[in-house]
């Protein structure tokens, strides 16, 4: 049988925390862990619409345990401040799911001056993700789960040398290279709780092709021309529903038999069941984790440091 939100177990007790939980498939995540028990930090650069999201929420599950963080992905401030929050208020952090994002955004820039995708998609996570890492190495068996997609497939690993594409920017190929840094981010913070012997696990999904407002956000800044509205018409007609979109991710955040290291996807790449799907390990993959790390510790002075790993064993 197919895995489904109803094979996620009982999760009271645990702290979750969800990027981009105002709408399609982190909304979808969020509903699905605060229904099951989980306490749920709903992150989002909206707080107006968080608030409407968790009222909600706690209709739907009443006595859901919900707190809401404001996190601007795109500002490393409001990122820093947004992890100084939970881990004054959490000292133990079960889940993370990186799942805000932003895809094939006209050329531009964040606060910090990073290319908007790979700034949003990719860095926001890296240094939420390394500031919290005292609260992840806490608890017994955190999980981290970063959402990638199919979309990585073109893109290319990062140029530490030219990682914005100046002059010859393209919003699809600025996505991929998001969505493929996310891919590689979770492989290589695998390895790292691996070298340093935590019981954290990092896994990847994508959700395959899936209907949510991402596409109608694309389409309407505009950048990416009539191929943003080509796509938002085949999500309209062909792609899964949020709920069914998220399973994947969900899969590999809750599956009492996920492991570290795998990626949970469509069985048949952009729609069906939840699925493990392959994680290919090629030579070339090493080097372009090397280079994610260098890249995104040289952008945001920020350092995956496990200097708690003693006192997290």
């Amino acid at each position: 049988m197919s895995w489904t939100a109803a094979n996620i177990p009982d999760l009271s007790g645990r702290v979750a925390l969800v990027t981009g939980a105002t709408s399609g498939l982190g909304l979808e995540t969020a509903r699905a862990l605060a229904g099951v028990g989980a306490h749920v930090i709903v992150s989002a650069r909206d707080t107006g619409k968080a608030k409407g999201v968790v009222d909600d929420l706690r209709t739907e599950h009443p006595g859901a345990s919900l707190e809401i963080l404001e996190t601007n992905l795109g500002s490393q401030a409001s990122v820093t401040t947004a992890a100084a929050a939970v881990r004054a208020a959490h000292p133990r952090l079960d889940l993370l799911v990186n799942n805000g994002g932003v895809m094939a955004m006209p050329e531009g820039r964040t606060e910090d001056g990073y290319e908007t995708q790979v700034g949003v998609d990719h860095l926001g996570h890296w240094t939420l993700t390394a500031l919290l890492l005292p609260s992840l190495l806490a608890a017994d068996a955190a999980r981290v789960v970063t959402v990638t997609s199919f979309a990585r497939f073109q893109g290319r690993r990062i140029d530490v040398e030219d990682p914005y594409h100046e002059g010859r920017y393209d919003p699809w190929r600025a996505y991929g290279d998001a969505k493929l840094a996310n891919y590689h981010f979770a492989i290589g913070l695998q390895r790292e709780f691996a070298r340093h012997g935590v019981r954290a696990t990092s896994l990847a999904a994508h959700p395959g092709l899936s209907h949510t407002n991402l596409q109608v956000a694309t389409d309407e800044a505009g950048g990416a021309g009539s191929s943003a509205t080509f796509w938002r018409g085949v999500a309209a007609r062909r792609g899964m529903p949020p709920e069914r979109g998220a399973l994947p991710q969900l899969r590999a955040a809750a599956d009492p038999r996920a492991r570290g290291g795998r990626l949970y996807a469509p069985r048949f790449v952009s729609t069906g069941a939840a699925v493990r799907r392959p994680v290919w390990r090629r030579p070339f993959v090493a080097g372009a984790i090397a280079r994610l790390w260098e890249f995104s510790e040289r952008e945001t002075g920020v350092a995956l440091a496990f200097d708690t790993v003693d006192s997290a064993r």
